[in-house]
């Protein structure tokens, strides 16, 4: 069975999508309105708030700058290629970003195979638990982020990795 539910954030509402688990739920999906390839409410799931209740919590705590990891069990997903990027995601630290090219040697991808890394960040289906945003060009460009880069920047200003720009 398929659940999920909706959350209200700085960056839109966000929908949550899991299978019940003890406690709570396995997240499967997080994903942001207006997203890349971000999954459709199928007629099929059921609407469960209460089963992601720690997932809310976390997001808010997050949001209110008082968490920087999060501690949610997820539905493991993916090749074993996309698993090991994702993997490798998830140890950039909360204020920091770094680049595709370093991503890249730090898991061994050849250079080659730096655009099949950025396909993989792109494929990532728990945006912000595995944080892609985090991920930026050799020369700080911010590119490539499915919610969109105005929350790509966003998401590290809130984290303290990019100055706020005054307009």
């Amino acid at each position: 069975m398929t659940v999920y539910a909706t959350v209200t954030s700085p960056l839109g509402e966000l929908l949550l999508v899991g299978e019940p688990a003890p406690g709570g739920v396995s997240l499967s999906s997080l994903s942001m309105t207006g997203q890349r390839n971000a999954p459709a409410v199928n007629s099929g799931w059921v609407r469960d708030p209460d089963r992601f209740s720690e997932v809310a919590r976390q997001l808010s705590a997050y949001f209110d700058g008082e968490l920087t990891t999060f501690e949610i069990e997820f539905t493991p997903s993916g090749t074993d290629f996309q698993r090991r990027v994702w993997s490798a995601l998830e140890e950039i630290p909360y204020g920091t970003t770094t680049t595709y090219g370093e991503l890249a040697r730090r898991i061994g991808v050849e250079r080659g195979r730096v655009q099949a890394l950025g396909a993989a960040i792109g494929a990532n289906p728990l945006l912000l638990i595995r944080p892609c945003h985090r991920v930026i060009g050799a020369d700080g460009s911010m590119r490539g982020y499915a919610g969109g880069v105005e929350r790509k920047v966003q998401l590290l200003t809130h984290e303290g990795a990019l100055q706020p720009t005054l307009v």
